[in-house]
């Protein structure tokens, strides 16, 4: 059966702003308070989908999600109208503001976790949003992610969608920035990565974001086949030193993962049993970084493993890197190594993504990858498939919609609120996706 690995990327919201509103995320704390530019911001991810799908790949877009989240500060006691609220918490509470304001989404990497039909008891793709709890900011994310979900994939005999894991510490579940999925074809059975923090080594100044309970449960959801499933610990040293996803220091696609010598606990032991796991005729490639070749706050730093991996219509693999990898000696050594190497990669290709990247977000932070046979390409909402039409009509409506510059001082104006839906108002025209919003309603 043939099947595609579409990436679907967020598109980034009219209200990106750097407030550091994550702990454990260097780049987020470094940049906050800084003046951000949502439009390039947008542009500049909105070129990366463009340059995939000029590749031959499929490349969807997911739609920012409605920011402020007045509803929050509605359900905290406040009363009045939007600007009276927003105005009355910047003055009282800054930070919640900022939280309500956010524009993380944009992260669709976080947005959910899916497991491919060709792994599932019952052939179809399965979702589930991830609950995000770490962090109140992102946990605001979970309900419209899967609103978004259910409207793009419909079709019941091809999608299951589950609802979001209890908001609790205990299932706190970050998404697909901690899975990872190995196949000799995207339409063949893989093998499924699940990362997860430690409960008995933990780390000293961060705790870990993705809990091993709810990776447990996610692969009961999605009936995987137990076989096909290895559970692995984070290193607690890497999450102290910044790497809060999986997907900052290790990124796998089909046959190949890239991964920093000090990823995982007991990692020779985590990689003999994913060798052992791996049953298929076709090679599978494991290339570990070493600290000497690639010390951790500099793989951290030049996100080199939160590029995507992605497989070119002539069978070789290309490497999608940020512009920093190009700019860090270690990193552009460690690539030429790779691209030396005896392994399916061909191509590099950097991208300038400075306005994500300024907030701890990289080429990979940006997709969610959704494994699809034909059929199922078919069966899920057009719409948000990207071409030259819609390309266009993106880049002009990010033209006339979002701001050049923003400061967290700037979320207090009243008109960025209304801003913000009219921008909102006409992309779900632009992407025939209906009333998505509450405000619409």
């Amino acid at each position: 059966m043939y099947a595609f690995e579409v990436n679907f990327d967020g598109l980034v919201g009219p209200t990106h702003n750097y407030a550091g509103l994550s702990p454990g995320n260097i780049a987020s704390q470094t940049h906050g308070g800084l003046e951000s530019s949502p439009r390039q911001a947008a542009q500049q991810g909105l070129d990366k989908m463009w340059a995939l799908h000029e590749l031959g790949l499929p490349q969807g877009v997911f739609p920012p999600q409605h920011r402020p989240a007045t509803e929050l500060l509605r359900r905290l006691g406040h009363r009045g109208s939007d600007a009276e609220i927003v105005a009355r918490v910047q003055r009282e509470d800054p930070w919640l503001l900022a939280c309500c304001y956010s524009a993380s989404a944009m992260w669709a990497a976080n947005s959910a976790t899916v497991s491919a039909g060709a792994d599932t008891r019952d052939g179809r793709v399965h979702f589930t949003p991830a609950n995000l709890v770490s962090h109140l900011h992102r946990s605001l994310e979970a309900e419209a992610t899967s609103r978004l979900l259910r409207q793009l994939f419909a079709d019941a005999d091809h999608f299951c969608h589950h609802p979001a894991l209890p908001s609790l510490a205990t299932f706190s579940d970050e998404g697909a920035a901690n899975h990872t999925r190995l196949t000799p074809e995207p339409g063949q059975r893989g093998l499924t990565l699940m990362v997860c923090g430690s409960d008995e080594q933990r780390p000293r100044r961060y705790p870990a974001r993705q809990s091993l309970q709810a990776s447990r449960a996610i692969v009961r959801q999605h009936l995987l086949h137990d076989e096909q499933v290895l559970l692995l610990y984070q290193n607690p040293e890497a999450i102290d030193q910044g790497v809060f996803h999986n997907d900052v220091i290790c990124v796998g696609h089909r046959n190949l993962l890239l991964i920093h010598e000090k990823a995982l606990l007991g990692q020779h032991e985590a990689l003999k049993r994913i060798r052992a796991a791996w049953t298929a005729d076709t090679p599978l490639h494991i290339e570990q970084i070493s600290e000497a070749e690639l010390p951790l706050a500099e793989a951290v730093s030049s996100y080199l493993f939160n590029s995507q991996l992605v497989t070119l219509p002539d069978g070789g693999m290309a490497l999608i890197c940020p512009q920093e990898c190009r700019e860090s000696a270690a990193a552009k050594a460690c690539i030429k190594r790779l691209l030396q190497g005896d392994n399916p990669l061909r191509r590099v290709k950097f991208f300038d993504l400075r306005q994500s990247m300024h907030n701890g977000g990289g080429p990979a932070c940006l997709r969610l990858r959704v494994p699809l046979s034909e059929e199922q390409l078919m069966a899920m909402h057009q719409g948000v498939l990207l071409d030259a039409p819609l390309y266009q009509q993106l880049g002009d409506w990010i033209m006339r919609h979002y701001r050049d510059h923003l400061t967290p001082d700037d979320l207090v104006d009243p008109e960025l609120i209304e801003e913000s839906r009219v921008a909102l108002d006409e992309l779900t025209r632009i992407l025939q996706l209906g009333n998505l919003y509450d405000f619409q309603r």
